[in-house]
């Protein structure tokens, strides 16, 4: 039946205008898009080998690690740790630094969570480094922080006429205050974290015991990985990170990167590294990159977890994977050279650096999980002149993927969604990579993400009764799809690669014989699930 409606095309003249565009098609496709695709393919298929053999790498070592005990942190005694430093009761002066910017849902937890902390009062100094540009906000925290130096801690409320350097400048001048001077490690919690009351009596032995020691790390605990299904597709992307690439990088004495937020320094190691710096978006990593190259030792606790909270809105969430995919690659072009021809840390460490934390996780990961399952594969469809071995097509991605999702068990049965949603979001990650190398336009754009805190149960906990439910859910529902609302959240980007591989399922399924129009339609279809916002949670006010 299909052959009936649809034929071969034939190169020839067009006669009427609305086969011009085949003509065209047809006149560059032998000399022009058949050697560009057969290239693409070669690269591509590099690149998928190269972070196959990176993730296949990374899953033994943490199999080896795991099954004989190595990690590193349990080579250290922590409970005779503790008992020491109760006995001799030489406590050190600590400084933790809350950073915000008009967090005016979460200020009150993570300012509460941290002057609960246990650990003697005359020890520890809370600073609060305020750059919120709203006045009222302003005076709400000052009055969170009066309310509990009224309880009897020590606690800085630091605020600044500017916000040069966004989250670094914060943190450096607060690190320049006279009476920071007598401090010797500092903690560090983004407005969003909750520390548990014994923080630091679980970290800070860590750097007592072992001076060459310049940061701890702990894991973060989402709150809210429950709220809808985009919050429980990254917890299985961050548990990866933490159990495999976190562990693998501390318990190998290679490198990890700092998370910016639950982890302690020694602010010496900060000192010895140069100091914050502002010239990426990832200041974090930029910091902890310089203290390993000073020959600075980092070890990740996987055991101590801070609770904190994953951006639940699709607007806030891309804000964020744009900063965390630009700084790195921007980072990347900016160090490679003081990385290749630093002296002080052995070659495999700066290889690693080099080849696998940057190159592969950071700028290969994310091109050849857009430019081969979202550009090429398609591609090939409607140009089958160009053959895809099933090797590096299916085999190779489904190993990869199934590395990444046993991380988290409990979400395995949403594996399928987790490929189509990361793989939507690659789009984004390549572009901010490719932004951060080029240094173009939004190469240095901060925008805080976005946290609800405890919005979402307040707003639920008010709403009215049964007997005015119903229309309260009316008025509601026309609040969130109010036109101009609707507009805002429309991303025509990938609505355009949404039809890119719509289009080239429709061709597999009719003139197809491999069954590729089964994984395009569905890729096809989260494309313009996420294009038109219909993703994450939705504020109504």
């Amino acid at each position: 039946m299909r052959n009936l409606i649809f034929e071969e095309p034939h190169i020839k003249a067009p006669d009427y205008a609305s086969s011009q565009l085949r003509y065209a098609w047809e006149s560059i496709r032998a000399p022009v898009i058949i050697p560009l695709l057969k290239l693409a393919v070669i690269l591509c298929s590099v690149m998928s080998v190269m972070l196959f053999v990176e993730r296949v790498v990374m899953a033994t070592v943490c199999a080896i690690v795991k099954v004989l005990g190595k990690k590193k942190y349990r080579k250290y005694n922590l409970d005779v740790m503790k008992q020491k430093l109760q006995r001799n009761q030489t406590y050190p002066n600590v400084l933790i630094q809350i950073p915000m910017y008009n967090e005016k849902e979460v200020y009150k937890l993570s300012i509460g969570a941290v002057c609960g902390l246990s650990w003697p009062s005359d020890r520890f100094i809370v600073q609060v480094l305020d750059d919120s540009t709203n006045p009222i906000l302003r005076e709400l925290v000052e009055l969170e922080c009066q309310k509990w130096i009224a309880k009897g801690v020590n606690v800085k409320y630091e605020t600044r006429r500017h916000r040069n350097g966004y989250k670094a400048g914060a943190l450096k001048e607060g690190l320049e205050k006279q009476y920071v001077e007598d401090c010797e490690f500092v903690a560090i919690f983004d407005a969003d974290f909750q520390p548990d009351a014994d923080f630091l009596w679980n970290t800070i032995p860590y750097l007592i015991e072992n001076p060459k020691l310049g940061l701890v790390q702990a894991r973060w605990k989402f709150v809210n990985s429950e709220e809808c299904i985009m919050t429980r597709l990254q917890e299985m992307s961050l548990d990866y990170h933490f159990t495999v690439e976190q562990e693998v990088g501390s318990s190998t004495y290679s490198f990890f990167g700092f998370n910016g937020t639950a982890g302690i320094w020694r602010i010496e190691a900060i000192k010895d590294a140069g100091g914050w710096k502002d010239r990426t978006t990832v200041e974090d990593m930029d910091l902890a990159v310089r203290a390993s190259l000073q020959g600075w030792e980092f070890v990740f606790v996987g055991d101590v977890t801070v609770k904190n909270e994953l951006p639940s809105t699709f607007k806030a969430y891309r804000y964020q994977q744009h900063r965390w995919s630009c700084g790195p690659a921007n980072l990347f072009k900016k160090m490679s050279r003081e990385i290749l021809l630093c002296k002080k840390v052995s070659l495999f460490k700066r290889l690693h650096l080099i080849y696998a934390f940057f190159f592969v996780r950071k700028i290969v990961a994310h091109w050849v999980t857009f430019f081969f399952y979202c550009i090429v594969i398609p591609a090939c469809v409607i140009v089958p002149e160009v053959q895809l071995t099933k090797k590096i097509a299916i085999y190779i991605p489904a190993t990869i993927t199934i590395l990444n999702a046993i991380s988290t068990p409990r979400s395995l049965h949403l594996l399928v969604c987790w490929i189509l949603f990361e793989n939507v979001m690659s789009l984004h990650r390549t572009k901010a990579a490719i932004i951060g190398l080029l240094e173009a336009n939004r190469v240095n754009e901060w925008v805080v993400t976005e946290k609800l805190g405890n919005a979402m149960k307040q707003k639920n906990n008010a709403r009215p009764s049964s007997s005015k439910i119903s229309w309260f859910r009316i008025l509601e529902r026309i609040r969130i799809y109010n036109p101009f609302r609707v507009i805002k959240r429309i991303h025509p980007l990938e609505i355009i690669v949404g039809m890119y591989m719509l289009h080239c399922a429709i061709y597999d399924l009719l003139f197809g014989q491999d069954h590729f129009f089964v994984y395009l339609l569905l890729q096809a279809g989260a494309f313009f699930t996420m294009g038109f916002g219909l993703v994450g949670t939705v504020l109504p006010n």
